[in-house]
């Protein structure tokens, strides 16, 4: 499926009224064979959806309807639901022009059915466009066309067609419009029956789809540096400067960065294929060598090589470019979504008091310590407990910063330190550990915190009024603590580009990647579910069926009214309809409310059948709750034979593991006390580091070093790999062994292979060509969102200026190095092979 166009669900549902029954069903039938599933589970979710049910919410509470699928088949599902609705509203407004226009045939017709993408129906169609002032629109008008058809069918030279022809002396177009054109004299007359003739044979559409496939298979994309005075500026683009490659195997991430680079006007692209060899199957099509006498055949091949040069030749490049594009950019987005999932999924510390710790030098260390329920903390005058120390130089008040630490730890019970890995983050870590380590009575830990995005957070509005009576400059700490204890909660606060997992974000289509990164969040969101005593308005809005008003009035009555006590109270809410009430119910928790029940994922929908079931048992809902024994005794036949809209196997699961946390345990990495710069590694140290970053070339692991370095896919096991994300995910610890160093260019790179086997066959050698920035994006620990710069590797695509002649384009692609065959320095042929594929000096704030 292409990747044009997210509709919203308001505009699937207007092109849905518009569809008939014959069409709704024949796009059920084509998503079933798709998706591998049955039709009546299509129809089901269709059914669903279209009465206003959430993707989370039918994937929890409708799975009898829909015959369990899951969250990710919906999605999918959803996806291509609403992209063959606007396929479909397309096809039929396509046909409508033509067949007003008169040029419907069975063929086009057919053609119009069979198309597979947007761009396709735009190519049938395109030929019909209406182009009033095209050379070939206003020769019609001029009367041309009679000369047209007899140079096409008679046996006349194109002089002879002309010999009755008068211009006349005012030219209109089919609205009665005044054309102001001059077909005088005789050349510009041919011109105009060599354009209708062109126009005509635009209309082969067979004839095109040859060529382009013929096309797609020899053309060479070339990039060049669009002008010295650019080599110094766009030195990140010098891989480009000179470059050329097929385009057929042209990898995504090394099209997004061309694309990068001619946006920021540094470099030039062009595509490069001969000509020659397609003007031939033109004229070969037309039987244009057949034709006589000389003058006619020689004005009809002129006419097939600007058809060719003109009109096809640019239009092709132009499709095979976009279609390029769209995958690469679909791909692109497919990266960031999946990183995202995973760091959102990442494991919470939990319920624990937390010391939240924003490292600085200049700046000094901010700090703050927030509860097991993540509020800041007040000392004993109702203050914030904050603080700011200056270990480090120019000040270099260590001493002093080691007793407000400790007096801290001591007097609030910490449990866990939170450092963020930006600038000193390793020296803060130090310190804090000789802290820790000197007074035997603390039992904190102290945990490495990725940091990004939490300035963003700090400047933001939510951030102001959550943290109204802290200093812009403290509220990061705040924030670093809270994604400790649970990162989902408080990612969610930070727009999810700032957060640095994404690649090529800035070059791909922002309406998709914003619907996906938020599809992406709301699944997350309510796969755990959230306490509606406690959350944010950011978390709540990613709640099934609400929204950021909805979410905002949840807040404002909780803050006027006290804590809920049941979901049912929730219905008081302003703006929170029963539609709305049926869709968040279930994802929203109350602890320690009037019903056990409001505590766990059971729908209020369902209350009175879980009554049902206790009383099989003759025992209360406490009693019953996380005990298998009881729960394994209720016979379920007849009760799940009454509705089947709800699940009663999932209601017992959910009473057997009330409120089940579906991420990870907590666990950290454990980092060498002495290796805290690049300067401290050595070729063959092993250490253990997390993942910070999955590409389709590798993974980052940041070892705290305050660079992350590089896992080469050739690098990841013996084995092969096709695609890293099956191996790691952002947010696992890993080992890993040092096996290059580039200090001046701060690049590390890194094997996963255990040090004692060989690989099994010789790795891929990446090339120089795939550097560039890699904007996973910006492994700088800055908080600001992530800069255009020419991205690295990119995964390869899923089942998901002026042309040189035909010699030159051949001498091209001859010399153009192949893309899995060039050289790569020799040093155990990682350094340029492994972190000259990502190309970026990956250092931190």
């Amino acid at each position: 499926m292409s990747s044009t166009d997210t509709l919203t669900p308001s505009q699937t549902s207007t092109n849905a009224q518009v569809l008939d029954a014959t069409t709704h069903a024949n796009i059920h039938d084509k998503l079933a064979r798709a998706l591998g599933i049955k039709t009546a589970q299509v129809n089901a979710f269709v059914k669903l959806y279209d009465e206003g049910a959430t993707v989370p919410f039918i994937a929890r509470y409708r799975k009898e309807k829909t015959q369990n699928l899951d969250d990710a088949q919906l999605r999918a599902l959803e996806k291509s639901l609403n992209y063959e609705r606007d396929m479909a509203t397309r096809r039929l407004k396509i046909t409508e022009l033509l067949s007003t226009q008169g040029n419907l045939t069975d063929e086009l017709q057919t053609r119009i059915d069979n198309a597979t993408s947007k761009l396709e129906l735009e190519d049938i169609y395109l030929p019909y466009r209406p182009r009033r002032r095209s050379p070939a629109a206003k020769a019609r008008a001029a009367g041309l066309d009679v000369a047209a058809q007899a140079v096409l069918i008679q046996e006349i030279t194109p002089t002879e067609a002309l010999a009755d022809y008068q211009a006349p002396s005012s030219i209109s177009d089919d609205s009665g419009n005044e054309i102001e054109v001059d077909f005088s004299d005789i050349d510009k007359q041919l011109a105009g029956v060599q354009a209708i003739i062109v126009d005509e044979w635009t209309q082969a559409l067979d004839l095109l789809d040859n060529l382009r496939s013929g096309f797609a298979k020899t053309a060479s994309i070339v990039s060049a540096v669009a002008s010295d005075d650019k080599r110094e500026v766009g030195e990140k683009f010098k891989d480009y400067f000179e470059h050329s490659e097929s385009l057929a195997r042209l990898p995504n991430h090394r099209l997004l960065a061309m694309l990068r680079g001619r946006q920021e006007n540094v470099l030039g692209l062009k595509i490069e294929g001969e000509d020659t060899p397609f003007i031939e199957k033109i004229i070969a099509h037309f039987d244009i060598d057949a034709k006589a006498p000389a003058a006619r055949r020689e004005f009809l091949a002129e006419a097939a090589s600007s058809l060719w040069k003109e009109k096809w030749r640019p239009h092709i490049e132009h499709r095979l470019l976009t279609e390029k594009r769209l995958t690469a950019e679909a791909d692109a987005i497919d990266v960031f979504a999946n990183n995202l999932q995973h760091l959102l999924m990442s494991a919470p510390a939990g319920r624990k008091v937390i010391l939240g710790v924003d490292p600085g030098i200049r700046h000094g260390v901010k700090m703050s310590i927030v509860d097991a329920q993540g509020h800041v903390m007040l000392d004993n005058e109702d203050k914030p407990v904050v603080a700011t120390v200056y270990p480090f130089a120019p000040d270099n008040k260590m001493d002093a910063a080691k007793k407000v630490i400790d007096e801290l730890l001591s007097t609030y019970n910490v449990d866990l330190v939170a450092i963020g890995n930006g600038t000193a983050s390793r020296e803060t870590d130090a310190m804090i550990k000789e802290i820790l380590a000197a007074n035997s009575e603390l039992k904190a830990k102290a945990v490495i915190v990725n940091e990004s995005g939490a300035s963003v957070y700090s400047a933001s509005e939510l951030a102001s009024d959550e943290l109204a009576n802290l200093d812009v400059s403290v509220r990061g700490a705040v924030s670093i603590a809270r994604r400790l204890q649970d990162p989902l909660s408080e990612l969610v606060k930070v727009d999810p580009k700032a957060i640095g997992v994404g690649q090529y974000q800035h070059d791909v289509n922002q309406t998709q990647l914003a619907d996906s990164l938020d599809k992406v969040t709301q699944d997350s969101v309510n796969a755990v579910g959230v306490d509606v005593n406690t959350a944010s308005p950011a978390i709540l809005a990613h709640i099934a069926g609400l929204n950021k008003n909805v979410a905002q009035q949840i807040v404002t009555y909780r803050k006027e009214h006290g804590a809920f006590d049941s979901r049912e109270s929730l219905k008081n809410v302003p703006r929170l309809g029963a539609k709305t009430f049926e869709q968040a119910a279930g994802f929203l928790r109350i602890h320690d409310g009037s019903n056990p029940l409001d505590a766990t994922g059971v729908h209020p929908e369902s209350y009175a059948l879980v009554d049902s079931l206790l009383a099989q048992t003759g025992k209360a809902l406490p009693e019953v709750l996380g005990n298998d024994g009881v729960l394994n005794t209720i016979d379920t036949t007849a009760i799940a034979a009454n509705d089947d809209n709800i699940s009663v196997k999932a209601i017992i699961e959910e009473l057997a593991k009330p409120a089940r946390d579906p991420r990870p345990e907590f666990k950290t990495a454990n980092f060498r006390d002495d290796v805290n710069s690049i300067k401290d590694l050595s070729e063959g140290m092993t250490l253990e580091g997390v993942v910070t970053n999955v590409t389709a070339f590798g993974c980052f692991i940041d070892v705290g070093v305050h660079q992350d370095g590089l896992v080469h896919i050739s690098q990841m096991a013996n084995d092969f790999v096709a695609d890293p994300m099956n191996r790691v995910k952002p947010g696992d610890i890993v080992s890993v062994r040092v096996i290059s160093i580039d200090e001046k260019r701060g690049r590390i790179g890194f094997s996963m292979k255990p040090e004692s086997e060989k690989p099994a066959r010789p790795a891929a050698k990446p090339t120089a060509r795939d550097a560039g920035s890699d904007e996973k994006g910006n492994r700088s620990r800055s908080d600001r969102p992530t800069s255009s710069r020419p991205a690295a590797d990119k995964r390869p695509s899923k089942p998901r200026g002026k042309r040189q002649d035909k010699d030159n384009a051949s001498n091209n692609r001859s010399k153009a190095p192949r893309a899995d065959k060039t050289e790569v320095p020799s040093k155990m042929g990682t350094l340029g092979a492994l972190l000259q594929e990502a190309g970026v000096t990956k250092t931190k704030k």
